[in-house]
């Protein structure tokens, strides 16, 4: 099954209507970026230590099911992220000429087709197997506000993002066993791999992570999502003698183990 056949192409006409490469189309978002991504977001840190009652998710099995379970809990989280923002407003409808907008409607419907399809990958919500979604609070009891503040926003946005791509290639080797799920797996993986860089592209950015670095404006909390990052030997070749460490780290994303990923999350889930 493709899943990239039940999802649209995030770089369709709607959104691109241009000759350009893609890493030009997506600079076209970035005008306000720009200016946000260097401005200093307030954003409480004491209440991170602080979340009462937290009913925390644990790390799944490193098994198939425990993947897609794992996968289907970082979906739900994405979802519920910008299902809430669009009802909040918080996303203008007229920066870069309603694009901001136009890009977040398309990241949110992919989001709601994966929650579908891995929900029916476990076997629907009468399945054994089946994970009910946690209850979130995005704003981690008021250390953040990102529905009413766009540039918090954005910048929880590119953390989730980021933290979806490392996420989906470290549970790889679990489903290594059971082809077609890993094929899903992956593509749904290179669909977040675009929302990362759109995102941190609409914030100034480059699309991809280099070295460790979280980037201009994002808060110290979200440094777990970027630490790990620096790598630069792949299959036993330092690619920064050929190339930079800058450049031999930003042409691969590193993996988050599970209990990485859970740690992240769980900041979130109350």
């Amino acid at each position: 099954m493709n899943i990239l056949k039940l999802i649209e192409s995030f770089t369709d006409d709607n959104l691109m209507k241009s000759t350009a490469s893609r890493r030009d189309s997506f600079s076209q978002f970035g005008n306000i970026g720009k200016n946000l991504a260097f401005a200093s977001i307030p954003f409480g840190l004491s209440a991170l230590a602080n979340k009462a009652m937290a009913k925390d998710i644990t790390a799944t099995p490193a098994t198939p099911i425990g993947a897609l379970q794992f996968a289907l809990t970082l979906e739900y989280l994405e979802n519920e992220f910008y299902a809430m923002a669009l009802d909040s407003g918080v996303i203008p409808a007229s920066e870069n000429g309603g694009r901001d907008l136009k890009v977040f409607q398309q990241i949110a419907a992919h989001e709601a087709d994966h929650v579908k399809f891995l929900i029916a990958g476990l076997g629907g919500t009468a399945s054994a197997n089946f994970v009910p979604k946690p209850t979130f609070d995005f704003t981690v009891g008021g250390a953040f506000d990102p529905f009413h503040d766009y540039p918090t926003f954005l910048a929880l946005a590119q953390a989730f993002e980021d933290t979806g791509v490392r996420a989906y290639k470290g549970q790889a080797a679990n489903l290594i066993t059971t082809p077609d799920l890993l094929t899903a797996a992956l593509q749904i993986h290179s669909v977040e791999a675009r929302h990362a860089s759109e995102v941190r592209r609409l914030r100034g950015l480059k699309g991809w992570i280099s070295n460790a670095d979280r980037g201009a404006g994002m808060p110290a909390a979200t440094q777990a999502v970027y630490d790990g990052e620096g790598v630069t030997t792949q299959a036993g070749f330092n690619t920064s003698t050929a190339f930079g460490a800058a450049a031999g780290s930003e042409a691969y994303d590193e993996p988050l183990t599970t209990q990485q990923v859970v740690d992240i999350a769980n900041i979130f889930i109350v």
